[in-house]
């Protein structure tokens, strides 16, 4: 026979809650103390280039698309399995109707990025 068993969330005592906090509060202090600057050559001068407004916006685009493009693909694989599992279920149909849906708009929204930000970029100016 098989049995189920339910686990309740286990509670932790104050004592042990307070030394998870501390011990994840003291690694955080830890990697941000660290001199990351001496680590540096100081034999040359270091210079922080800035791109100008087209070529951020460029670049936010390309990575825009990427984004919405890689979500979209992960809707519609995700229709397609819904689909394929459904076996007539009229409920599992919908959901994976939903799915392709959200894919088609993950796509629109891919192609349309370039136009809004070329209307971002004009109102910006450059």
């Amino acid at each position: 026979m098989l049995r189920i068993r339910t686990t309740e969330p286990v509670q932790l005592s104050p004592v042990r809650r307070a030394a998870r906090v501390c011990a994840a509060v003291g690694a955080g202090v830890f990697v941000l103390a660290l001199p990351s600057a001496a680590q540096a050559d100081p034999g040359e001068a270091a210079y922080l280039a800035a791109n100008s407004l087209p070529v951020v916006i460029a670049n936010l685009q390309n990575q825009i698309m990427l984004l919405l493009a890689g979500i979209a693909t992960l809707f519609l694989v995700l229709a397609g399995v819904y689909w394929a599992t459904a076996g007539g279920d009229p409920g599992q149909v919908d959901k994976a109707k939903g799915a392709l849906r959200n894919a088609l708009i993950g796509y629109s929204l891919a192609v349309l990025a370039p136009i809004l930000l070329q209307l971002v970029q004009g109102i910006v100016g450059s």
